[in-house]
């Protein structure tokens, strides 16, 4: 073989080169035949995803003008900022695979890839408690200094990740979003008068809430019934809503990274050439074309103790939330978490309105 190479495996702008190769063997074989052992070019398509640029020489830009923290951003198309972002080895291949190989220039749904790590951080992620955007539920007929350790279960789809401790108090945090003090019939969350389970603890009804001068939230109070502590007989009562949690006295604060797409047009590539075309400079281009929401930080959340002793880049679902990642720059007292992705794919409902 010519060069010591049997197969050359390239992207389709080769394609073209073939012949001009083909060539140089014929002028360089000196006399040999190398017909049967003329090295094999195969093509195949570039890995293109929608909202995404994947040239290299775009995302030096990016990095050099600092419109993105680096090459390990979690926003960027890179091995380390995938890793950063949360994603596994694993579902990386699997979204590979579904796409598959193939000689056509697609332009693939980036809702595929994280429907892949979602299917693969399903079965490995450890199953957390983690409230956003809190406000305090008090439990008013729980005694004031009383604290039960509840278990939860790391991962209920493998039962060998075994479980871990929450501590339960009077006083909560609970999502806002999880409570109407006029609710619709068919909000199963937080209402006056109305009963939901506290996942892995007990079921409680809403006897009210609390206001400041201005008519904000700042207090919901609720009732537990004893009887209904999880693994006990009346736990199975029929609630509709279940609602993650944390206690007051034993959380974590933690600031939370929410990442989007870092694009706002859902083929950067062509838009970017489109308005070079246009006069613009690449930079230009690309400050034009980025997504202003791509990156929101929750600088108030709470999370659970067991988080603050966990690993850098450990796989967690916030419950009801979405998957997670701790941020390597997390240090003790400074608790930094990544949204990998969300647990469901909101993005397609806002495109398509």
């Amino acid at each position: 073989y010519f060069e010591g190479v049997t197969h050359s495996l390239c992207t389709l702008e080769f394609v073209p080169h073939r012949p001009l190769y083909d060539l140089f063997v014929d002028w360089l074989k000196e006399g040999k035949d190398l017909d049967d052992n003329r090295p094999r070019q195969i093509e195949f398509n570039k890995l293109n995803l929608n909202y995404t640029l994947m040239s290299k020489r775009n995302l030096l830009i990016l990095v050099k003008e600092g419109l993105v923290d680096g090459w390990d951003d979690p926003r960027m198309p890179t091995l380390c900022g995938f890793r950063r972002r949360g994603y596994s080895p694993e579902s990386i291949r699997k979204f590979v695979d579904k796409i598959g190989y193939t000689t056509y220039d697609a332009l693939n749904e980036f809702s595929l890839l994280e429907s892949a790590v979602r299917e693969d951080l399903n079965v490995r992620a450890i199953r957390v408690s983690a409230v956003l955007n809190p406000v305090k539920l008090i439990v008013t007929n729980y005694p004031e200094n009383k604290v039960e350790m509840m278990e939860a279960v790391n991962n209920p789809e493998n039962s060998e990740d075994g479980t871990h401790q929450i501590a339960f108090s009077r006083e909560l945090w609970m999502e806002r979003d999880d409570f109407m003090e006029d609710a619709p019939k068919k909000f199963f969350r937080m209402t006056p008068g109305q009963e939901v389970r506290l996942k892995n603890a007990y079921i409680v009804k809403c006897t009210g809430c609390k206001k400041d001068d201005d008519g904000n939230i700042v207090e919901i109070y609720c009732e537990y019934d004893p009887n209904t502590k999880s693994g006990m007989p009346d736990s199975n009562r029929k609630v509709k809503g279940t609602l993650h949690w944390v206690s007051c006295a034993h959380c974590v604060p933690a600031q939370v990274r929410l990442y989007d797409r870092l694009w706002d047009v859902e083929n950067p590539r062509d838009e970017l050439a489109k308005l070079q075309s246009e006069g613009l400079t690449a930079l230009e281009a690309m400050k034009k074309m980025i997504n202003p929401e791509s990156l929101t930080v929750l600088n108030h959340c709470y999370v659970e103790e067991y988080l603050a002793h966990q690993q850098p880049l450990t796989y967690f679902q916030f419950q009801r939330i979405g998957y997670f990642t701790k941020d390597m720059d997390s240090k003790e007292g400074q608790l930094i978490f990544n949204r990998t992705v969300s647990l469901k794919d909101t993005w397609s409902k806002i495109k398509n309105k």
